[in-house]
């Protein structure tokens, strides 16, 4: 046992940390998960396992985990949390590699530093005859759940005093009943030296409350899709046209409805997968390394009428309240999805680091033959999770050979209603609009397509509708953790380009050669 283990740590049962930001959902499916929550009272300050909570770390503590121990933040990702920095960010890499490559993000303006800029490009636009007047809004770089976002097409009307930004308002946005929504879409990353991306195929469609209105913008219930405004409204608790009671969808309900009026979702989500990758690789290089963590970010997305992905801002510490069953739905398994990532991804780093890195993994199956049995994904042998040039068949899966592996594990995740893409499927058409929404149908739906279906997948194999991983193998590999699916690397080239150091350049390259293939498909 190296030096700076404790003793006996291998017997004892994981241990999770947390402070008073922590959210409850967190601490609940841990508890419910068998692991114990740590007392500095009555334990060392090196034995736990795991430290979740809202706010960052220091690098001091980076620097000081324990190789059992993991933190739930990467030290530097609030570039990209942080709307003025984002901005600039993505400002930059569209400079490197190209404006078009970057146009998911409207035009933005970093307030008080471009002031000039956006003043002579508001007047020029006024000046142009025949131009089309444009709609902006304004956001407090550093504010969350929709507090002090201001939306006007008159100059008169723009104010602030601090930090902000101002983008041209999407105002054509997709409407389901005449709903304005956004898709928050979870994204867990696990390393930056390499680079590893998971995105979590289910997720968030949080709606407004009131019909989308361009002319009445003071209507926060219209404009903004925030729930913590939303839930507030008058509107809220009555049935919609549409959307039903409420103002959340799961993402694969929200898929089922795109279907039903013959939208190509894969299309879609390969988009939003791009979009993903894009914009991490904009702050990936500058992110200090740091051992044993990890971060979930809260990408939010808004699709416009012409079935366009905006990337409107990305979340840290992303809301994990409990304020409805959608949330309940969503969010719980999301966390038991998380921890069984991070022994799945301790295995990977298991093949190749060595005994001192993998003491935590030694705990966590120690603990799990306790509770009486290994889960799946912890039989995943790292071959399995590496880019071979092998075909992958519908029929094929990483999960399903872990199974064959422990045929008596039981996958923690079970403990969650299991809800069906069908079942989802109902929940959309039980509530069907009375008006065809905008949508139009840009792209020839695949002849033999896999629908996006429950995110939910079925360890026996049974269940085989979620998207493919963004690929350019014959048939996507099914590498995942639950409902996490890897997104980068995605093919041997980009595996290569983030093993030592990471090549931005070669990567965009070859996410644009497997984008322009999917294209010519």
């Amino acid at each position: 046992m190296a030096e700076d283990e404790p003793s006996g740590a291998l017997s004892k049962p994981l241990v999770f940390r947390v402070d008073e930001t922590t959210p409850g959902v967190v601490q609940s499916v841990l508890l419910e998960r068998g692991r114990n929550q740590f007392d500095e009272q009555e334990q060392n300050v090196e034995d736990w396992n795991l430290y979740w909570r809202t706010s960052s770390f220091r690098m001091s503590e980076h620097s000081s985990v324990k190789p059992w121990q993991q933190l739930n933040h990467h030290p530097g990702t609030t570039k990209l949390t942080r709307k003025d920095s984002l901005a600039k960010h993505l400002k930059h890499m569209g400079r490197m590699y190209g404006t078009s490559l970057y146009q998911f993000t409207p035009p933005t303006f970093v307030m008080p530093a471009d002031y000039t800029r956006f003043v002579a490009e508001y007047f020029q636009e006024r000046q142009t005859a025949g131009a089309k007047h444009s709609y902006w809004i304004c956001k407090p770089a550093e504010s969350s759940r929709g507090r002090g976002i201001l939306i006007f097409r008159d100059f008169k009307d723009f104010i602030f005093d601090d930090a902000y930004i101002v983008q041209k308002y999407i105002s054509n946005p997709l409407l389901i009943g005449g709903y304005k929504s956004d898709l928050r879409i979870y994204v867990c990353v696990t390393g930056f030296k390499p680079l590893t991306i998971y995105v979590y195929q289910e997720g968030l469609v949080r709606f407004a409350t009131e019909k989308f209105d361009l002319g009445n913008l003071q209507d926060d219930y219209a404009h903004l899709t925030n729930s913590s405004i939303n839930k507030s409204g008058v509107s809220y608790g009555k049935i919609k046209e549409g959307v039903g009671h409420g103002c959340k969808w799961t993402l694969s309900r929200f898929f089922s409805y795109l279907r039903s009026w013959d939208v190509d979702d894969l299309l879609l989500w390969q988009k939003i997968q791009r979009v993903v990758i894009l914009t991490i690789l904009a702050i990936a290089p500058s992110v200090p390394f740091a051992a044993n963590c990890f971060e979930l970010f809260g990408f939010d997305i808004l699709i416009d009428e012409n079935l366009k992905p905006w990337l409107l801002e990305v979340n840290y510490s992303p809301a994990l309240t409990l304020d409805c069953s959608t949330d309940v739905l969503v969010k719980r398994k999301l966390i038991h999805d998380i921890i069984d990532l991070i022994y799945l991804h301790g295995l990977r780093n298991e093949g190749r680091e060595g005994s001192k890195a993998t003491h935590g993994n030694s705990n966590i199956h120690a603990t799990k033959r306790d509770r009486g049995g290994l889960d799946a994904h912890d039989c995943l042998p790292y071959e399995s999770l590496s880019f071979t040039g092998r075909t992958y068949n519908e029929d094929d899966s990483v999960v399903e050979a872990a199974v064959s592996l422990c045929p008596e594990a039981a996958p923690a995740s079970q403990l969650e209603g299991e809800v069906s893409g069908q079942e989802d499927f109902h929940l959309s058409t039980r509530e069907t609009p009375q008006s065809k929404p905008k949508l139009r149908r840009r792209h020839t739906p695949h002849k033999t397509r896999m629908p996006y279906g429950s995110l939910v997948q079925s360890h026996s194999g049974k269940t085989k509708t979620s998207p493919p991983v963004l690929s350019d193998h014959g048939s996507a590999p099914d590498t995942r953790a639950g409902n996490f699916v890897l997104v980068f690397p995605f093919n041997e080239a980009t595996l290569g380009a983030s093993r030592n150091g990471l090549n931005v350049k070669r990567i965009i390259r070859e996410l644009q050669k497997l984008m322009n293939k999917r294209h010519s498909q």
